[in-house]
């Protein structure tokens, strides 16, 4: 073959192939927990009491200043002002899902009627969504578990395939649009801060907060009937936060439980402590956060290639 013919083909070779190269699609980057967090953050429905909404407000854990859970009953009246609107997450990840934790705190857990037994110093609820990872950016949402107290409720959006397994499904979580995207929507009792999903109704009363992520700072509402607030989400896992602060006995008096001593001592639970005190001897306190996979394998069914094999999860690294 002439020499021409032979640099012909080797050029039309190379180009043929850098076609092919330019052609094909960027390969997707996974994203970070922190855009993982805000993309599936929920509007949050956070009930108030008339005669006291200040305590109703979602608050960082260190809003008074400082880290110890002693004083945070008695500095919530002088430091009203600095109850910024915090939720803290974490994610787990599987080869099949994304697990994004998000828990919800309030310096008090109260009564109306005066100090007794069944309040507290420190409330920390929340809940675990299970997103799919189909090959979008952020992955589809397929149901949702809260803590209420000392039970979990299981809920599913439209169009998730899981049925009944060990649990009954207690209700459809109602989704909206925010920030160009469909998000899940939550709810917390006043007083007692318990959480579910939101029934898509008023707040009982007529009064509440409705809070919507931020990627910056949150606000501290304007009342007890603010339907604008705003939250920030803290990574709950980093050195200087709750995780890392696991073994702190300023914060904490026992595993996961934070230190207070006003109504029942040291009552309320983080994250990696929540338990449902009915589901299951297999299904130990914390599972919520620490092994939300295997709490989905039994709550639910019909969870398909559903995988346990974690890729990374922060409380076990």
């Amino acid at each position: 073959m002439p020499r021409w013919r032979t640099a012909l083909a080797t050029l039309s070779a190379a180009f043929a192939g850098a076609t092919v190269l330019l052609g094909a699609p960027p390969a997707q980057a996974a994203p970070s927990d922190a855009d993982l967090a805000y993309r599936w953050a929920p509007l949050h429905h956070q009930d108030t009491s008339s005669s006291y909404h200040t305590a109703d407000y979602l608050a960082p854990v260190d809003y008074d200043g400082d880290w110890s859970t002693v004083n945070n009953w008695e500095d919530l009246d002088a430091n009203a002002s600095r109850l910024t609107g915090t939720v803290y997450y974490s994610v787990a990840e599987t080869e099949t899902h994304w697990y994004v934790t998000y828990a919800f705190f309030h310096p008090r857990d109260w009564k109306d009627y005066p100090l007794n037994l069944l309040s507290h110093e420190n409330d920390m609820e929340g809940q675990v969504e299970v997103v799919r990872k189909d090959g979008s950016e952020y992955g589809t949402l397929q149901a949702v578990v809260t803590l209420a107290h000392d039970n979990f409720y299981s809920y599913t959006p439209p169009g998730s395939p899981f049925t009944d397994g060990r649990e009954n499904i207690d209700g459809t979580v109602v989704m909206q649009s925010y920030d160009g995207a469909q998000h899940p929507t939550s709810f917390q009792e006043a007083r007692g801060h318990g959480a579910y999903a939101w029934d898509g109704t008023d707040f009982p009363g007529g009064d509440g907060i409705v809070y919507a992520p931020s990627r910056g700072a949150g606000s501290v509402p304007t009342g007890g009937n603010d339907r604008n607030a705003r939250y920030g989400l803290s990574d709950l896992t980093t050195a200087d936060s709750l995780w890392g602060r696991r073994n702190n006995a300023e914060t904490y008096a026992k595993w996961g439980a934070f230190r207070g001593d006003n109504g029942q001592d040291n009552a309320a639970h983080a994250a990696w402590a929540w338990d449902d005190s009915n589901d299951g001897s297999d299904l130990q306190a914390g599972v919520i956060a620490t092994d939300p996979a295997y709490l989905v394998s039994r709550y639910f069914g019909n969870t398909g290639d559903l995988s346990l094999t974690y890729l990374r999860n922060p409380y076990r690294s």
